[in-house]
């Protein structure tokens, strides 16, 4: 797999700030929802935390460095919003700033370009006691952060990520209850839904607004949602809203200033009570570029009772990321997740974005990866052939779309570390190395030494 990328292709790795950096309780920082949420009883799975995590926040020059030997051009990172704010207010924490930036001079020292994402998940505690994504006065709240993050490391940053994969923000947490801050109240997603895309031109406007070079995008999880049956008009209907809820809701919102019309009318007056005059005007910004991550494809068939949230006027499914139900034929090739693997499926949905929207400039893959039960063998080494074939079979299918026009400029490889996985807590493993949480050792794994090679077979010399 070379020469086939562009020369100047950004090949990276990713992580998220809850996920790895431990230190939860040092040097000023506030309480997130993660820490609240991961410490209420059977949340997380074996009850574990970030409090720990990777230890990132004492030992990033070590993961540095272990990038630098990858060969990664970039490492998009998430910056702790109570790091810096621990009340979400506006009262500074220099520790906290700090901390970023002798990790921002460090990776350019290492000849590594920083991409930041601003918001992954840890809401201060404080402003989720005020409603959090549900209330309005959390998207001002991040404007202001924003411009903050901008003012501060704006002079090296020049990648921003605004935030990370606001649907699960809205439907995990705030409707289905499985992520922080564990609400189950759909019209409180629907809130969130509208918020959080208010949340995104804001700080896009407040970034251009004093670093005007920066290129500022936003990450959505995305899927293609393949029928079961394309003649059964139920599904057809419930397929055009699912495609609407999770894959066209944020960009149209900054591309259009509106939602698509179906789901408009499904949310009924639980979104007409959070839009405001002039919203249209403040959803509105043009991206720089649009950060994808994709795990699977989703196949729709005739909803189990089970899977299905009552929504007033009807019933309407809302699957958890990356939940679906393969057809037999893929059944045995799924992740430790439970995720079927369709790596067609990223060369596919690259595409019709870019057919969909080509005014956003070009696409960024912000994370694509797969979870494994790692087996350390007799000499410590971890052979993850599983994982090492989906990261070259994903690679392959996006290399055709890009062949093909599709104005691809990035990959990132999620993860660069095993970490917190959420409500999986440590027992999944999605790192291309190894962190034993007993010692912290890190063990680059199989995986990490072939995008090593893919890397250097395709970057110019």
């Amino acid at each position: 797999m070379s020469n086939v990328f562009p020369d100047d292709f950004l090949w990276g790795t990713a992580t998220a700030s809850y996920q790895i950096e431990g230190a939860t309780q040092l040097d000023g920082r506030g309480i997130s929802i993660w820490d609240t949420f991961s410490k209420t009883p059977g949340k997380v799975v074996g009850s574990d935390n970030g409090d720990v995590a990777c230890d990132h926040y004492h030992r990033f020059p070590e993961d540095i460095e272990i990038m630098k030997d990858l060969g990664v051009k970039a490492y998009r990172f998430s910056i702790a919003w109570p790091r810096l704010f621990p009340n979400g207010d506006a009262v500074r924490e220099e520790r906290g700033f700090n901390f970023y930036n002798s990790l921002i001079d460090s990776l350019i020292e290492a000849g590594i370009e920083p991409m930041v994402t601003l918001y992954h998940w840890d809401l201060p505690q404080k402003l989720e006691d005020a409603g959090g994504w549900a209330n309005r006065a959390t998207a001002e709240a991040f404007a202001d952060y924003a411009l903050a993050c901008a003012e501060e490391f704006g002079d090296r940053v020049s990648n921003w990520i605004t935030l990370n994969e606001p649907w699960c923000v809205a439907w995990l947490g705030y409707s289905i209850g499985v992520h922080a801050p564990g609400k189950k109240d759909h019209s409180l997603a629907i809130a969130a839904s509208h918020h959080t895309a208010l949340a995104h031109s804001m700080a896009s406007r407040a970034i251009k607004s004093i670093r005007p070079n920066s290129h500022v995008g936003l990450t959505v999880n995305m899927t293609n949602h393949n029928l079961e049956n394309p003649d059964n008009s139920e599904l057809v209907t419930l397929n055009a809203l699912l495609d609407s809820n999770i894959n066209r809701w944020w960009i149209e919102a900054m591309l259009y200033g509106k939602y698509p019309t179906n789901i408009i009318e499904y949310y009924g007056q639980a979104l007409s009570d959070v839009l405001l005059p002039g919203d249209q005007e403040l959803l509105k910004s043009k991206p720089d570029y649009l950060g994808i991550n994709y795990y699977s494809d989703s196949f729709l068939r005739n909803p189990r009772p089970e899977d299905l949230i009552d929504n007033g006027p009807g019933i309407f499914p809302f699957p958890q990321k990356g939940d679906n139900s393969p057809p037999a034929h893929l059944a045995g090739s799924l992740t430790a997740m439970g995720w079927v693997v369709t790596p067609e499926g990223l060369g596919n949905l690259v595409s019709r974005v870019h057919r969909d929207y080509p005014e956003i400039p070009y696409l960024m893959i912000t994370e694509n990866g797969s979870s494994y039960e790692d087996v350390v063998e007799s000499d410590g080494s971890i052979n993850d052939v599983e994982r090492t074939s989906y990261l070259v079979r994903h690679l392959q299918s996006l290399q055709k779309a890009v062949a093909a026009g599709v104005p691809v400029k990035g990959y990132f490889a999620w993860s660069l570390l095993d970490n917190f996985e959420w409500a999986e807590g440590y027992a999944k493993r999605f790192g291309l190395v190894r962190v034993d949480y007993k010692t912290l050792v890190r063990t680059p794994k199989l995986s990490a030494k072939k995008y090593k090679q893919i890397i250097t077979a395709n970057s110019a010399d």
